[in-house]
């Protein structure tokens, strides 16, 4: 069954090419459900391929297979080959980006309803799922690029789909052109490590020996930079924010299943090759991005927004845990996050929706009588991402926490910086809920909100089932519950093995939980019973994102725009100039020559003769001589 691998981006792709040629005449609603038969039936053959490699020996690594389709890039030494690799990791990431995918294109074909550019809309979408696919299922580097590059191109697309509307057609340039330092951060790293070991596919790379120190901890950070740009890190993070302006099916399927992901997918992957020094780094750079993002979250007032930087606050999770050397616990919270994010992206899209397109949350409130599906099943996935056991958020961001606190010299550091933002969380994310589905009504009667249709709610109903059991498929409780990490051991040289006692663990546990309990407390306190004054919780500062994103502007307008001009200018004068001259010598040194070259035969005869009455009038002299 693992052969059927193939199948899993071919149908997709098969969607993809299908709206292309018959999108216009299919229209309005048959676009959007081939789309999503497209999506279901991949996620169902990935079920069938995740079923065959179960019933593979998973002792010395058995459970892997390789389906190479044909030589790519024959080049000299450098080979290589179009192909899949079936593997734990891989399946568990298309697991859940075909299956979240396949609930977002349910969505979307009542959420655009009406609009226009309809059966585009889908044909993006399927070939955004058909590159992530790509991405994660690719056999060595140069696939997964292939499919990071599809995503990067899509997100454009999607992102600006409305780009009639001046702040779409910005966000979508703006991801486009941060992702390029992550793109460059990708192709470095891929020379180096096929310079250093000859080879760019996965197994091989993980079979060789390691990379000098130095060339691996180089390797390693440009793997940072790569994965900072497709998943928001300090300082590459300013262009998910932005990315909220495509339609919200948009935001949920780069926020939660597939684009953001790929940065900690491809560190994970990679786990063998990252330095100790590199982690450190990753480390560092995850937990001030979480900090950072959940500070700028408090403020907003987008619906949307909130969610976004959110997701950056939560990938900085992902990158603490890998830079914790706790690889399971990263993708764990990958998958538990793919559930309640897009569960809460959905479900504020059905709140803007039911609200005519409006996205201010002052503009809102008491929403749950008009919207009681998307009010319950918003709120469960409220308590997943603020860390409430027994939902599926607690325990993943715990393990995080954990991996954090067990760190050498900055651990503890490390986990405090967790735990606020953990608090942070809970609080923000609380301020929201309060401020769209309770206190007092601030929506104009001729708002009409209303509850979504069924092809909305349902995704909304499955997702919040997922963020309330999702965790059972790692608990810590007892070993033989340990499912993903048992099922991941495989793909990791050295699988992280939490040293802490049990009853730290526990202590930890408790204290990260009354940290989200308690930032509930604050903001019932501010947004429900209103005790505690908000006029001062919500800064300019933070509501600003601290003035980062505009600083790029400023700089890049500034002291860029002249040092790019310079660069320009140095082009022109001496590289430009350099050939110019040249061309310019061969020319006037070609009018010396042009005249011996006239064309007529007379005067090449002329020539001749000359020629031979100077070799005798020489030869003569010679022997008079």
């Amino acid at each position: 069954m693992v052969e059927l691998v193939w199948l899993i981006p071919a149908l997709p792709l098969i969607g993809f090419v299908l709206l292309l040629v018959t999108g216009n005449l299919l229209g309005e609603p048959r676009a959007g459900w081939i789309a999503t038969i497209a999506a279901g039936a991949s996620f169902l053959v990935t079920l069938t391929v995740f079923v065959g490699l179960l019933g593979q020996d998973s002792h010395g690594g058995e459970r892997s297979y390789e389906l190479v389709l044909f030589e790519w890039l024959p080049a000299g030494s450098l080979q290589v080959e179009a192909g899949f690799l079936v593997d734990p990791l891989s399946v568990t990431m298309a697991l859940f980006v075909t299956g979240v995918g396949a609930l977002i294109h349910l969505y979307s074909i009542g959420y655009m309803h009406g609009d226009p550019k309809y059966s585009k809309f889908f044909l993006y979408l399927n070939l955004f799922l058909f590159s992530m696919l790509m991405l994660v299922l690719g056999n060595n580097l140069v696939v997964t690029f292939l499919g990071w590059e599809g995503v990067g191109a899509c997100s454009y697309f999607l992102i600006s789909f409305w780009h009639h509307r001046e702040s779409a057609a910005t966000a979508g340039k703006k991801a486009f052109v941060t992702n390029r330092v992550g793109d460059w951060g990708f192709m470095v790293a891929t020379f180096a490590i096929w310079s250093a070991l000859g080879t760019v596919t996965y197994t091989e790379i993980a079979k060789s020996p390691a990379m000098a120190a130095t060339t691996g901890t180089a390797v390693s950070l440009l793997l940072l930079v790569a994965a900072a740009g497709k998943s928001a890190q300090l300082p590459l993070s300013v262009w998910l924010p932005d990315a909220m302006e495509g339609p919200t099916p948009v935001s949920a399927m780069v926020h939660a299943a597939t684009m953001v992901t790929s940065g900690v997918y491809l560190l994970v992957r990679m786990n063998n090759v990252l330095t100790d020094d590199a982690l450190i780094v990753i480390a560092v750079v995850g937990a001030a991005t979480a900090l950072f993002a959940a500070l700028c979250a408090v403020a907003q007032h987008d619906i949307k927004k909130v969610l976004a930087y959110s997701t950056i606050s939560q990938l900085g999770y992902m990158f603490l845990a890998i830079g914790s050397g706790a690889y399971v616990a990263a993708i764990f919270h990958v998958i538990t996050h793919s559930f309640f994010k897009a569960l809460l992206f959905l479900g504020s899209g059905s709140v803007i929706h039911g609200m005519g397109d409006e996205q201010d949350m002052r503009k809102m409130g008491a929403l749950r009588l008009a919207m009681p599906i998307t009010a319950a099943t918003f709120i469960v996935g409220w308590l997943a991402i603020a860390g409430v056991p027994p939902f599926a958020g607690f325990w993943s961001k715990d393990e995080i926490l954990l991996a954090a606190w067990e760190q050498k010299n900055i651990g503890p550091l490390l986990w405090f910086v967790g735990l606020i933002t953990a608090l942070l969380t809970a609080y923000y994310m609380s301020r929201q809920v309060f401020l769209v589905f309770f206190g007092d009504q601030r929506w104009d009667e001729e708002a009409h909100p209303h509850e979504s249709s069924w092809t909305m709610t349902t995704p909304l109903c499955i997702l919040a089932g997922a963020a309330i059991i999702g965790g059972a498929i790692n608990l810590p409780l007892v070993k033989d519950w340990l499912v993903l990490e048992h099922f991941l051991e495989p793909v990791f040289n050295h699988p992280h093995q939490f040293s802490s006692g049990t009853t730290t663990k526990v202590v930890l546990a408790v204290i990260s939980v009354c940290a989200g309990l308690a930032g509930i407390s604050i903001a019932i306190l501010s947004w429900l019973t209103r005790r505690i004054p908000t006029d001062r919780l919500e800064p300019e500062f933070l509501e600003n994102a601290m003035h980062v994103d505009s600083t790029y502007a400023r700089v890049v307008a500034g002291i860029g725009t002249t040092g790019f001009q310079a660069a320009a200018d140095i082009d022109k004068q001496i590289v430009d100039g350099a050939v110019n001259g040249v061309g310019k010598l061969t020319m006037r040194m070609a009018q010396f020559i042009r005249p011996a070259q006239s064309g007529y035969i007379r005067n090449y005869a002329i020539g001749v003769a000359v020629g031979a009455l100077a070799i005798v009038v020489l030869l003569t002299w010679g022997l008079l001589l």
